[in-house]
């Protein structure tokens, strides 16, 4: 799974956004933020359904207790 899947579940599963404020808050458009969306959902239930393992690439991710922090949210806080 990508970051940008990851971010894009976290915000519309996770947070509960909708996926045009989840899209604003990506700096993409929401037909890019569903395709995302759509991607990471057949990844997650591959896994599931099969019980491979999850893999995220793409990026530095940083942990703070139980919420990740990656590239969208550092853009934000700047």
């Amino acid at each position: 799974m990508t970051l940008d899947e990851f971010e894009a579940m976290r915000l519309a599963d996770l947070d509960g956004l909708y996926q045009e404020q989840a899209a604003e808050q990506m700096s993409v458009s929401r037909p890019t933020f569903s395709r995302i969306i759509d991607s990471a959902h057949r990844k997650m239930a591959d896994v599931l359904a099969h019980g491979k393992a999850l893999r995220i690439e793409g990026g530095p991710v940083k942990v703070s207790g139980r919420r990740c922090c990656c590239r969208f949210h550092d853009s934000q806080e700047k």
